[in-house]
């Protein structure tokens, strides 16, 4: 968006902002809810909060007994309580020690669509010990053979499709259906019900999530307990930040919190914001079996759903549907996105056909455990163009300049993220972990923005060769090695256009070994879906008859080929 076009940062929005910092200072007093003290992680003191639990698992009994009869999981025409997720959960973990050998620290693989039965069998692994690898369900059984060998996983946990997928792994694999946890998991074994499991420390192993590398292929961003359950706690006091706003201001507060899951639990964005806060606020979570406008409207209203959060294409779909007027949407107070950019016309267009609603924006990474910035209320409807300043009370953020010493606001650079809440670093990969932080402990994103005066983000764009496709993060150089592997392609470049409804999207411009062999784009297109998950195809091809322009590094000039090539993408057919 222009300067012009923006909103003017109104004094409602002003005064948002001071309250916001006022209402945080109160909840991070000494003594208060979220009461912090200063700890070291990457070599450097940061914030922490005192009373947040150790571990996942002490997570999962504290609030799991905390609302142990109220409704958590909505999964078609299946309705489970906290304690009945807990209870099954509890038996699994006892089952994957005593007869399939999980112990503290293995990477145990979920692969499977979104359920109720996934959310168990995440609980069951890292209450196992396990460092919970999650796979992504839309991978060929290629990309998931690569992954669960780059993790180390000797286990996978997958539902039929993906296990299907699965035999190339070397993994060994337990096939679980999507049904009550007393039935998804028959046939694993039993476990005596005093089976030991252990007892984790915060600088256990957590979670392993997988990012799309620059250098192609994907990375594997592994944190501990502590930082995953701070970013759930840094996350829960944001919340709270919002609630204790909005009872000021004389707005509702709903009695029951109730969300929709719709995006993949094994994206950061579904598991740490959406499925692991859930835990802690006693908040219903109801499943979407696949991405629906139409759907979720229905769901909204049949169940009373007080949060959305999904990839920026979601809520705006909502917006702009010609059916909006027949459902009661009002419950929703918040459409919240993350986990792609937002255009900044998305705003004013959901703020305007939901104006019971605050759109928000966030901004944060698989790396960093989703915590970033955020953008609230007023202060968004004001700032559309920016994801707004750092998530308190435990995020840092800096610009860095080509040499990294940070830049002073206005000025554009690399965006950095310092918190406890920041992975480990890459599995197997130390050298470029040693590269992604600075001496000072900040992550290095790779994006590309600036900071004002009042510390709000604008994300300007990326350093890195990644395209973000409705919330999937696509490497530039994996679509060209899979394009180069075509015995008839003899060089390629992929870049990323503007998509109306996915944010970004690939386009591919190749050129032929020769005239005569050359395929054609259906040939390609055939090649690619054997060796590329579908939201990877390029929706987009061109063909070059010269030599693609190189830097002088040699290396293919992907900005100078976006510049030649990428208008011919609109007159190229979209495969979405």
């Amino acid at each position: 968006m222009t300067t012009e076009a923006r909103q003017p940062w109104t004094q409602a929005a002003a005064a948002l902002l001071a309250e916001m910092r006022a209402v945080m200072a109160a909840l991070t007093a000494p003594g208060a809810p979220f009461e912090t003290a200063m700890v070291e992680h990457h070599g450097q003191p940061m914030p922490a909060f005192v009373g947040a639990p150790v571990s996942l698992p002490a997570l999962f009994a504290q609030f799991c007994g905390d609302h142990a009869e109220r409704e958590f999981l909505v999964d078609g025409d299946l309705r489970l309580t906290f304690a009945e997720v807990y209870s099954g959960a509890q038996a699994l973990a006892r089952v994957l020690v005593a007869r399939h050998g999980v112990k503290p620290g293995d990477r145990v693989g979920i692969a499977a669509a979104n359920s109720s039965a996934w959310v168990v069998a995440f609980m069951g692994v890292v209450m196992a010990g396990g460092c919970a690898t999650l796979l992504n369900r839309w991978w060929t059984p290629g990309e998931l053979a690569e992954a669960v060998a780059l993790a180390g996983c000797g286990l996978v946990l997958a539902d039929e499709e993906r296990g299907a997928r699965l035999n190339r792994s070397g993994a060994s694999v337990l096939t679980f259906s999507h049904a009550h946890p007393d039935q998804a998991f028959a046939g694993w074994g039993n476990a005596e019900p005093d089976t030991a499991l252990p007892t984790l420390a915060g600088e256990d192993l957590a979670t392993l999530l997988f990012t799309s590398g620059s250098s192609g292929g994907p990375r594997g961003a592994v944190s501990d307990h502590r930082g995953v359950v701070q970013a759930v706690m840094n996350f829960l006091a944001q919340a709270a930040m919002a609630l204790a706003i909005a009872q000021r201001a004389g707005r509702p507060v709903p009695a029951a919190q109730v969300a929709l899951v719709c995006v993949p639990l094994f994206h950061v964005t579904g598991l740490v914001p959406l499925l692991l806060q859930s835990f802690v606020m006693g908040r219903r979570l109801v499943f979407m079996p696949h991405w629906d406008a139409r759907g979720a409207m229905r769901l909204i209203e049949a169940e009373r759903v007080t949060y959305f959060l999904g990839v920026p294409l979601m809520s705006h779909e909502i917006a702009i549907h010609p059916e909006r007027a027949n459902f009661d949407l009002s419950s929703c107070a918040y459409f919240s996105a993350g986990g792609a950019a937002r255009p900044p016309e998305q705003v004013a267009a959901i703020h305007d056909a939901l104006p019971h609603a605050f759109p928000l924006n966030f901004y944060g990474l698989t790396e960093a455990n989703a915590v970033g910035a955020g953008n609230f209320n007023e202060a968004c409807l004001a700032r559309p163009d920016s994801v707004g300043p750092a998530s308190a009370p435990l995020v840092e953020l800096a610009i860095l300049g080509e040499g990294g010493q940070p830049l002073p606001a206005g000025r554009e650079g690399e965006i950095a993220i310092r918190s406890v809440c920041t992975m480990r670093g890459y599995w197997g990969d130390p050298e470029t972990t040693r590269g992604t932080f600075t001496e000072d402990g900040f992550l290095r994103t790779g994006d590309v923005g600036r900071l004002d005066d009042e510390g709000f983000l604008t994300i300007t764009g990326r350093a890195k060769d990644i395209i973000i496709r409705g919330g999937e993060n696509i490497s530039c150089l994996e679509v060209e090695l899979a394009l180069m592997a075509h015995t008839d392609v003899a060089e390629a470049a992929v870049f990323a256009v503007n998509d109306p409804r996915m944010g970004e999207s690939p386009m591919a411009v190749w050129r032929a070994r020769a005239a005569a062999d050359a395929p054609d784009e259906a040939d390609l297109r055939a090649f690619l879906t054997t060796r590329l998950a579908a939201f990877k195809l390029p929706v987009a091809f061109a063909r070059a008859t010269q030599p693609l322009p190189r830097l002088g590094s040699h290396k293919i000039d992907r900005r100078a080929v976006r510049l030649c090539y990428a208008e011919s993408a609109a007159t190229h057919g979209r495969h979405d």
